[in-house]
């Protein structure tokens, strides 16, 4: 009896827990032993022949979700059924259909037939069988019994071999780690920015956007290349004009607060959210002075400024670095702004306009002192990711809106 046979007549008489492992093989009580690996008849919709450990392991299984049925195959280091086999092939194990289309048994081959071997008839030769006539009946209908039974020598064959690797084994590349290639293209997109970020301080992009007339100011800009034909008069703050160069966005370097020089990237620019213990582990060398970020999306099509330095040391800025700060992410802590070059609070959010992030179900009391400087406090969920795009936008709402106001100053 070929494994798949074998396992479909012991579960439809509730025999399951007598088919027992013994190292390699799988021995059905007393009656039949097969490799753990042997390819059953039964073919996968994805073409592959399920092993006798796979269809074993599924039937005692079946009753779980398939999600959790996967996990456990996997952690034992066994081949799953594919979900749109699972029913199918339960239905034809249980006995409630008769056959499946899936099922491909084997014919021996026509021309140079393996049979087996038949006792010598010949009376003159020894063939080893009685005189008798009552065993010699005997014999002759068992023989001519095994081969009026089709052999399927396929599987005969298969049950002997050992395969190595299976297409989901395969696929899991166990022992092999890709960790590097996502570190490689970390690195190189870290190194683009850097360039281009020292292009924009050496005026090669960031004077072509920031520059409005013969005395520098804050400006809009028109193209993707930085070059605006009809630029913008320059705007002015409160307290002086901004600094010459790319406008700066403080946020603060410690890791208790949700932005940080880490993840405010992806945050400002794509409008996703990535923990800063996350975006560490993925960057894998040293933390960046300055990042640069762009506004990449827009509720409308106004011109905006997009460029800006990201910087988390605010004692490593000169005086003439203070004129280009714009904004700043605070932390919550009176001293975050210990040594800075401004009087009180009241000036710091005048002539800086100020964010606060937190998870929307955090405490009020994470807030409470925030509520007494004039900054925006910026919810996000701790879970739902799609929401972070419309947080970053109310971030650079803020921000432009903060700028024009100083235009009319």
């Amino acid at each position: 009896m070929d494994p798949l046979s074998a396992l479909r007549d012991y579960t439809i008489r509730g025999e399951l827990e007598k088919i027992v492992r013994v190292n390699d093989e799988f021995r059905f009580d007393s009656d039949y032993s097969f490799p753990c690996h042997a390819e059953t008849a039964y073919r996968s919709k994805q073409g592959n022949l399920y092993t006798l450990e796979t269809l074993l392991y599924y039937v005692t299984n079946h009753h779980i979700k398939h999600t959790d049925y996967i996990q456990s195959a996997r952690t034992q280091g066994i081949p799953s059924v594919t979900f749109p086999d699972r029913k199918p092939l339960l239905d034809y194990l249980t006995g409630k259909i008769s056959s499946s289309d899936s099922i491909e048994f084997l014919l021996p081959p026509q021309n140079d037939a393996v049979h087996p071997k038949l006792p010598n008839l010949d009376p003159n030769v020894n063939s080893g069988i009685n005189n008798d006539s009552n065993d010699y009946a005997t014999t002759d209908s068992r023989v001519f019994s095994q081969i009026e039974t089709p052999v399927d020598y396929m599987s005969l064959i298969c049950s002997g071999e050992r395969p190595l690797k299976d297409r989901e084994g395969l696929l899991e590349c166990k022992g092999r780690n890709f960790y590097g290639v996502l570190t490689s293209a970390t690195k190189r997109e870290e190194e683009r920015q850097r360039i281009e970020s020292q292009q924009r301080k050496d005026g090669l992009v960031a004077k072509s956007r920031l520059m409005g007339s013969d005395e520098r100011g804050l400006t809009g800009f028109g193209d993707e290349s930085g070059y605006d034909p009809n630029p913008k008069p320059k705007l002015h703050l409160k307290g002086g004009k901004i600094g010459e160069g790319v406008p700066i966005i403080l946020v603060p370097s410690a890791f208790q607060t949700l932005i940080t020089i880490y993840n405010v990237k992806e945050f400002l620019e794509d409008g996703v959210y990535i923990p800063t213990d996350v975006k560490v582990k993925q960057m894998k060398g040293a933390k960046p002075d300055c990042v640069t970020v762009q506004k990449k999306f827009s509720r409308d099509r106004d011109r905006v400024v997009t460029a800006y330095e990201v910087r988390d040391k605010p004692s490593a800025l000169k005086a003439e670095d203070w004129d280009r700060v714009v904004a700043v992410f605070v932390l919550g802590k009176e001293w975050q702004f210990k040594d800075w070059p401004f009087k009180d609070h009241v000036e710091i959010f005048n002539k800086i306009v100020g964010f606060f992030m937190r998870f929307e179900d955090d405490s009020v009391e994470s807030a409470k002192i925030v509520k007494q400087w004039n900054v925006k406090i910026i919810s996000i969920s701790k879970n739902k990711r799609h929401q972070d795009r419309a947080a970053a936008l109310e971030v650079w709402d803020r921000l432009e809106e903060f700028v024009r106001s100083r235009s009319h100053s």
